[in-house]
């Protein structure tokens, strides 16, 4: 066991860094399993991040799109306050080095992307955003005196106090050896749960297990069932699946098929710029067929690829593709978690010594859909929130630290299963059958090898995520079930905890006005 500290910060990606630093002068732990800047999903972000930044735009504006595309279920004060506070975090991220693109006359360059209504998204070098902001925010960390970085450690497990506050986590470090680090107020920083799904942009670590640790320790969870598919992953057999940012389609790129016919004025009025779970079942659909799903950006772009997106163009060059000259193939690959943990405004859990911020979290930010490029902008509004509200405040002493139970690994033959399992049947299109013989696999699964105390993060996320769907007999947003294709007639979030037998207990009783 290690000494106590103040905050440990689990997760070093942008919410985890910029909450430490502006954490400052109070010492916070930062603990992650590889060194920092080099595993987090922000540094894969290609899109930038939104802000209302523009000479015709506003934070009414900003908020309203937000509002239209999480399909009825965000929250209209955490939509606002998200959006004013914008344009003042992307000055604190300008300040701390972050070298997002000029216009020649020294404005920042702003993108258009699906379904803003105007161009707000700050980008650096085209699509190198989450890569430049983590560079950024790494080399500022390190210089910090406040802040201890502990790497090779990942959290497995909640621990409590004689009084059931959060008193830090169980960690683990890269030989397996179990660590127990105290601390007074846990934050956890963490990453999605994309890597459950075969297909996906995230990290195959980023498997959800914040929201398993918060799950096991009792808090309250929301809409886990919301799961973004971006529509154009690069398709070229590789996991994670490289990503073909947004901004291409914001350029003017074309969805076609293989034989450069454009499809999607078929599916949807708005075409390339559609909300994005509208764009991924049409790129889907087109992708089962023999017509194939492609990205031409040769006209949109075409000789400017190199210097406009240069990732983009790097991967294509690296599999055999001229995107200069040739169409993309592209897929629908698991993205984004909408769902998570609750959180308050402040980033304060159900749980007493537990805040959360970033994929991890709930915040009602993105309610069913969440618009392009907010997500970053969300991780550093609610990482600077914490950390305003932790700074100066007196935190409760934690107490000593109550038994636990560690859970078990999952072997990884059995995670590629689940992975598949998990595209196959709680994908982009889903139904009543395919959940429902899913649940039934993954319960049999956890049963045969674990214990309810023992069972690994992977299953149990899975699982939530898997009865969430069930849950929820409609379409909104990125939950698309063929059995239910149509709106409910109430606009009601999901609320779950854990149970008896830590089954989930729905309280799905809370409208959305």
């Amino acid at each position: 066991m290690t000494d106590r500290v103040d905050v440990l910060i689990v997760g070093a990606g942008l919410a985890g860094l910029f909450l430490a630093l502006r954490l400052a002068p109070r010492r916070c732990r930062v603990i992650c399993p590889a060194p920092i800047g080099t595993a987090a999903s922000s540094a894969w972000a290609q899109g930038g991040l939104a802000a209302a930044l523009g000479p015709q735009d506003s934070p009414e504006s900003h908020a309203q799109d937000t509002l239209i595309a999480g399909d009825g279920l965000v929250d209209p004060v955490t939509a606002r306050l998200i959006a004013e506070a914008g344009p003042e975090r992307v000055r604190d991220l300008l300040e701390m080095g972050v070298p997002f693109d000029k216009t020649p006359n020294g404005a920042l360059a702003l993108s258009l992307e699906a379904a803003h209504s105007h161009p707000r998204v700050a980008r650096v070098a085209g699509d190198l955003a989450g890569k430049a902001i983590m560079e950024a925010l790494s080399a500022a960390v390190l210089q910090a005196s406040h802040i201890e970085i502990s790497n090779g450690l990942r959290a497995i497990e909640l621990l409590k106090d004689e009084h059931g506050r959060v008193a830090g986590v169980l960690a683990e470090d890269t030989d397996g050896e179990q660590i127990a680090l105290p601390a007074d107020e846990t934050v956890f920083c963490t990453g999605g749960s994309g890597g459950l799904f075969s297909v996906t942009t995230n990290p195959k670590e980023a498997r959800g297990d914040a929201i398993a640790m918060a799950y096991r320790a009792g808090a309250l969870l929301s809409d886990l069932e919301f799961v973004q598919f971006h529509p154009t992953a690069i398709d070229i057999g590789r996991d994670p699946a490289p990503l073909a940012t947004e901004a291409l389609r914001g350029e003017g790129a074309r969805l076609v098929n293989r034989d450069g016919t454009p499809f999607m004025p078929k599916y949807d009025p708005a075409g390339e710029l559609a909300p994005r779970d509208r764009v991924a079942r049409a790129v889907h659909k087109e992708w089962l067929s023999p017509n194939g799903a492609f990205l031409d950006a040769r006209e949109a772009v075409g000789s400017h690829f190199i210097d406009h997106f240069p990732t983009v163009y790097a991967t294509c060059q690296s599999a055999g593709i001229d995107p200069v000259t040739q169409i993309i193939p592209i897929a629908p690959a698991a993205h984004y978690h909408m769902g998570g943990i609750v959180t308050d405004i402040w980033g304060r859990t159900s749980l007493a010594g537990l805040s959360a911020c970033g994929e991890c979290s709930s915040t009602g930010a993105h309610g069913a859909n969440r618009l392009a490029s907010n997500s970053l902008l969300e991780a550093v509004v609610f990482s600077a929130r914490i950390a305003d509200r932790l700074r100066d405040s007196d935190i409760p002493a934690a107490g000593s630290i109550t038994p636990y139970t560690p859970p078990a690994s999952l072997s990884s033959d059995n995670m590629q299963l689940l992975r598949r399992a998990m595209s196959k049947d709680c994908g982009v299109v889903r139904n009543r059958d395919g959940l429902t013989s899913l649940s039934k696999r993954l319960g049999e699964m956890s049963s045969m090898h674990f214990t309810p105390q023992t069972e690994p993060a992977p299953v149990t996320v899975a699982k939530l995520i898997v009865a969430c769907a069930l849950e929820r007999e409609e379409s909104r947003g990125g939950h698309f079930r063929e059995d239910f294709p149509d709106h409910a007639a109430t606009a009601r979030r999901t609320f779950l905890y854990k149970g008896a037998n830590a089954a989930p207990v729905f309280q799905t009783g809370f409208e959305i006005a």
